[in-house]
């Protein structure tokens, strides 16, 4: 039996050129790394996280508890939405979902994302939905709490994708501070990072990936899957390497 990787994501993790998927579409990056090692994956993610949801799943999902137990590795793949503009404050854009009567939601919804576009351009993508140094912040607690379970758990992260999206005018001028951040943040906590940009940036910005231009085709999975099987390999298969 091969390496149980748990994986924390966002969107990425789980959309393929069509849409969402299941976790356990084969296709997808954390199943593909994990057939590379000889193991499974097993995915915690929602559309829209950033580092501060895989740190509130972290400390308040029993199912990731129960996990964290038998799990080899874990992967902290959250950071790309972090980055993403923000005309409204995430505790407003977030709780747009909560207004009622539903009409009136479906309204304002429709609203904002008509403006959203627009208005990352005019603010030349600020602020974004998380600021760096919270994107840190939560990465840095998540490892502190895993390593304290767990001090033998390899854990690995990323550095955030691009992307060429519409919805937000194609305007990404936070990903340069966030990249930067985490990787010295990265290099201080000795976590290893895959750069998602490095891996499928041309598939990205070419137009292969999905019509929204943010999220993956199966090419892009497949890249960034064996390339963090590749990054994983030294700590769990270190025989392989080489």
């Amino acid at each position: 039996m091969g390496p149980h990787v748990l994986v924390f994501g966002d969107s990425l993790s789980f959309h393929g050129p069509g849409g969402p998927c299941p976790a356990d579409e084969p296709r997808l990056w954390p199943n593909v790394t994990a057939g590379a090692l000889g193991g499974r994956a097993d995915l915690v993610a929602g559309i829209g996280w950033t580092a501060r949801d895989a740190w509130w799943s972290l400390t308040g999902d029993p199912r990731v508890w129960a996990d964290l137990h038998h799990v080899d590795a874990v992967v902290l793949a959250v950071g790309s939405m972090d980055t993403l503009p923000s005309p409204l404050p995430t505790y407003l854009r977030t709780g747009l979902r909560y207004l009622r009567p539903d009409g009136f939601r479906r309204s304002v919804r429709a609203a904002y994302l008509a403006a959203q576009p627009r208005l990352s351009v005019a603010f030349r993508g600020r602020p974004a939905v998380l600021p760096a140094k919270l994107t840190v912040h939560h990465l840095d607690l998540a490892v502190e709490a895993l390593r304290v379970l767990r001090p033998e758990l390899p854990i690995f992260g990323v550095l955030p994708s691009v992307h060429r999206a519409g919805s937000y005018g194609g305007v990404h001028s936070a990903r340069p501070g966030a990249a930067a951040a985490t990787a010295a943040w990265a290099a201080r906590a000795a976590v290893p990072l895959l750069d998602l940009a490095a891996v499928v940036g041309d598939h990205v910005l070419s137009g292969a990936g999905n019509p929204d231009g943010m999220h993956w085709g199966w090419a892009g999975h497949e890249a960034v899957g064996h390339a963090m099987a590749e990054l994983m390999t030294p700590a769990l298969h270190p025989g392989d390497v080489g």
